[in-house]
């Protein structure tokens, strides 16, 4: 996915409010940009870092920019804006990228399903083969060299796992797909610290035949594109 067009850069003052930005440009004039993350953030949203964001044509919008990518001070690249997340994967899945999610003829997304009315991120269908079910997960908490998901208590990602489950013990694929977002992460593991019922049901979901697969992506000003697979460590 290239951005265009380009990002633009500026100096990271807080980020509040969880939607709200406060940014400087190079010119000294101050900015609220909008902030499509409602996680923690941690590490992401350091004050001096540099923020790249995005400018919509959308003239009803209050505000018109987007926090798209943070560059920490150690020179690590993060995708701050999780709403990316779903079409790197479709991309990556129309490009061949990720091979196990390959061999389907249709592609949806936010598809209703499941007893607790969700909506799946992406459902793959094949005549040939049982309908695939993804939920997919952007992964930015790095922390003492080790990427961790989630970076906050999540209700609904606990939602998820036991949509998932459900799914996978009806005899169809079921698929927790973590999106890599954060240049320093090399392998992903359950924030049993941050979220253990989280932690507990992702245990659940392994043993019911939930698959878990993690792609890292590669991140610059000028693009995002999932690059390859990395190891999940329970």
């Amino acid at each position: 996915m290239k951005f265009d067009p380009p990002l633009q850069s500026a100096t990271l003052i807080k980020r509040y409010k969880r939607f709200l930005t406060d940014i400087e440009l190079p010119d000294g004039e101050i900015r609220t940009i909008h902030c499509a993350n409602t996680g923690a953030m941690t590490g992401c949203a350091e004050p001096g870092n540099t923020v790249w964001f995005s400018t919509s044509e959308n003239k009803k919008r209050k505000y018109p920019n987007s926090w798209e990518l943070a560059e920490t001070a150690n020179g690590h690249w993060i995708c701050v804006n999780t709403a990316q997340a779903n079409r790197l994967v479709v991309e990556a899945i129309n490009a061949g990228t990720i091979t196990e999610l390959q061999g389907y003829s249709s592609l949806r997304t936010e598809v209703k399903y499941g007893s607790e009315n969700s909506r799946i991120d992406i459902l793959l269908e094949d005549k040939n083969k049982p309908v695939c079910y993804i939920e997919v997960k952007s992964v930015t908490l790095l922390d003492n060299g080790q990427g961790f998901f989630p970076d906050a208590v999540t209700t609904r990602g606990q939602k998820h796992l036991r949509e998932l489950i459900e799914v996978a013990q009806n005899g169809q694929r079921s698929v927790l797909f973590f999106a890599i977002l954060h240049s320093g992460i090399e392998n992903v593991s359950a924030a049993h610290h941050i979220d253990p019922d989280y932690y507990r049901l992702i245990k659940q979901a392994e043993q019911a035949g939930v698959e878990i697969i993690c792609y890292k992506a590669i991140l610059n000003k000028d693009e995002i594109k999932l690059n390859h697979c990395i190891n999940f460590n329970q």
